[in-house]
């Protein structure tokens, strides 16, 4: 076997846009720092290339904390007794929208756990009011599996993109983070309905998972790029004292950084966030994440008293700049690090 250093590994992942499995270990497990900030500046490069200087917002409203799953690492597991449940209406979640309109926000995510109540008619109704009052607006739906049909039927009502993490692209891996009624088989066929609908499709996983190995990450990458999603979403995991993971340690932010640089070298357009994870752990991630590639944000929409309630994980950043009144403070931060927050919708450029 012929040993190919990690500059070079690099330039192929530049230029082609591919890396075997073989390579993205060896990169990933073995890039040093020198090697690191080569790595960035041509991630930078190449996201200046496409959009440049820009970064796109999105506003994250968290509709629902109830779920009925029993995913092993996440705080809104329908086994957690001790997290508050709520549900926003209707128009409370327009309200969200209403005033994240006034402040410039030209995409609404509508997250929430997989919670029965907002059946299709019910979420239906919502997206189609939320697209008649603002039709110069994305909306981007988060509500986990669903059958074919319910994506339709809410493609119909107005919504635009989805968000689906497939979290691991390896089967053993996916049992060890959910519960046996779950299947990867079936989050992977969901992803590619959405996109076959006409859906901007996001996948993405977690950093540092536990039980994630090296080779489960470069599986993650030839599996977005067989994938070829509009979006991708990345972050440390992070524990939760409420789950059977929590005395398992927090992802890496850098190697989260390192992801995030070759997932902008395989999917030059991708639309790629800055997670509020990787700003939970690191107080500087979110700049960090733009450095590395990243070229989206999202402030957090929901009303105030329920932030601290939508606990996938702890110590969850959504004050500050996670949070969309603070969006002045937000651009500064951002403008420091030499981008500029626009407003446009910030679709997928092909």
């Amino acid at each position: 076997m012929i040993f190919i250093n990690n500059i070079n590994i690099i330039d192929k992942l530049y230029e082609s846009h591919f890396a075997s499995k073989l390579e993205l270990v060896q990169l990933i497990s073995t890039i040093n720092d020198e090697e690191a900030e080569y790595l960035r500046k041509k991630a930078q490069d190449t996201a200046l290339s496409v959009f440049q200087n820009k970064i796109y917002l999105r506003g994250l409203i968290e509709f629902s904390s109830y779920c009925k799953n029993d995913c092993y690492y996440c705080g809104l597991q329908k086994s957690n007794s001790s997290v508050v449940r709520y549900r926003l209406s209707k128009d409370e979640i327009l309200q969200c929208c209403e005033n994240g309109y006034k402040l410039g926000f030209k995409t609404f995510v509508l997250q929430g756990g997989e919670d029965l109540y907002f059946n299709d008619e019910y979420m239906g109704a919502i997206v189609r009011e939320i697209r008649e009052k603002y039709p110069d607006c994305a909306i981007t739906l988060s509500l986990g599996e669903r059958s074919c049909k319910s994506y339709e039927y809410l493609f119909k009502c107005g919504a635009n993109r989805y968000l689906l993490r497939h979290e691991t692209a390896d089967f053993e891996h996916y049992s060890k983070l959910h519960p046996p009624s779950m299947s990867l088989k079936n989050r992977i066929q969901c992803l590619y309905d959405l996109k076959k609908i006409g859906y901007q499709v996001g996948a993405g996983f977690m950093v540092g998972s536990p039980f994630q190995t090296v080779e489960n990450l470069a599986e993650d990458l030839i599996f977005l790029h067989k994938l070829k999603p509009h979006m991708c979403g990345i972050g440390p995991f992070i524990h939760h004292s409420s789950t059977r993971f929590a005395n398992k340690p927090d992802g890496d932010v850098r190697q989260c950084l390192i992801l995030l640089a070759i997932i902008r070298l395989m999917h030059p357009n991708i639309l790629l966030p800055a997670t509020t994870a990787l700003a939970t752990l690191d107080e500087n991630g979110r700049e960090q994440g733009i450095l590395f590639g990243a070229n989206v944000i999202m402030p957090n929409l929901s009303p105030l008293n329920h932030r601290k309630d939508y606990s996938l994980y702890e110590n969850k950043a959504y004050s500050g700049c996670e949070a969309a009144e603070n969006l002045k403070y937000l651009s500064e931060k951002v403008r420091a690090v030499g981008y500029k927050i626009v407003s446009d919708r910030g679709d997928y450029i092909k």
